[in-house]
């Protein structure tokens, strides 16, 4: 058997199910039994039958298969990959605004690790969080920790005081809006679709703003046979299993996520053999962690 049959078979012997993030490499997506977006796969875990859950993604996303279903294994194919950004928010901002307002939310973008929805009220992804923001009856909104999402919903919801702190995904920071105008020179029919995580001197830019799943989904029902795309490279494996005929261009300095490429098929079927990388949370932040994530799916039904 290959590689690829050793994990099928694999998975089947053992009821495990393997769920993988659009911005892995394109032979993970391939033998995933479901690929999506944070929030996709935050839903998809809470729901699934399978004992076993195999994480293609970084450490915070194996932290939320855990807080939804603690009642599963949850493996993490490399126990190294992570999210910088998860971590770019500390307790004594989120306490300094605790007290600086009286009717405040802490809004955590999912993004993030069990420590830090532990202090937050609710979370949310960049699929929901306009919608989650918007509902909300506080009027003052501390959002952690990335600050370019945050300035998204900011221009979205107006009529809240969105307070914002420091983080940023280094991917989408670093998008270069002169590389992004410079396809726009070179495609004008193309339509830019970009992420919100991206800088606002890129999203200025973009025909339009939205998740991952958003992108894509744009992307395919759009009439345009041309498009530029402000997100991880790894979206163009779904991009084009859609779109066959369509064509997508990239910054030439391509938004490449090291960690996300750390999840290779060798490890996942290393993690299906030992069952080793179990994911965890800490017991005492397990419970308000797991409610924003809670809170997060009644408020986006």
């Amino acid at each position: 058997m290959n590689i690829k049959d050793e994990i099928k078979a694999l998975k089947e012997q053992k009821n495990a199910v393997i769920l993988a993030h659009y911005y892995v490499a394109d032979e993970i997506q391939e033998i995933a039994d479901y690929v999506g977006d944070s929030f996709a796969l935050s839903k998809t875990a809470a729901t699934l039958p399978n004992p076993i859950i195999v994480y293609c993604g970084v450490s915070f996303m194996g932290e939320s298969g855990c807080l939804l279903s603690p009642e599963k294994k949850v493996l993490m194919p490399d126990a190294s990959a992570d999210c910088p950004m998860a971590h770019m928010v500390t307790k004594a901002e989120v306490d300094a605004a605790r007290e600086a307002y009286e009717d405040l939310a802490v809004v955590c973008y999912i993004n993030s690790t069990a420590e830090i929805k532990s202090w937050s009220d609710v979370s949310v992804t960049s699929a929901n969080a306009v919608q989650i923001v918007r509902n909300l009856p506080n009027q003052n909104i501390l959002f952690i920790p990335d600050q370019n999402l945050g300035r998204f919903i900011a221009a979205q919801v107006p009529e809240k005081n969105i307070i914002l702190v420091n983080g940023y995904c280094p991917i989408h920071q670093n998008i270069s809006p002169a590389e992004v105008q410079e396809l726009k020179d070179a495609h004008p029919n193309a339509e830019v679709l970009v992420h919100p995580e991206c800088p606002e001197a890129v999203t200025k830019l973009a025909d339009y703003i939205g998740s991952t799943t958003g992108i894509i989904k744009h992307a395919t029902e759009s009439e345009k046979q041309e498009f530029i795309i402000g997100t991880e490279i790894g979206v163009l494996y779904e991009l084009k299993k859609r779109n066959p005929d369509k064509t997508f261009y990239f910054p030439k300095t391509a938004p490449t996520c090291r960690d996300m490429k750390l999840i290779t098929l060798e490890k996942v079927l290393h993690v299906l053999q030992t069952e080793e990388n179990q994911a965890s949370v800490d017991r005492a932040q397990a419970e308000a962690a797991g409610n924003t994530l809670t809170r997060m799916l009644e408020l986006s039904k």
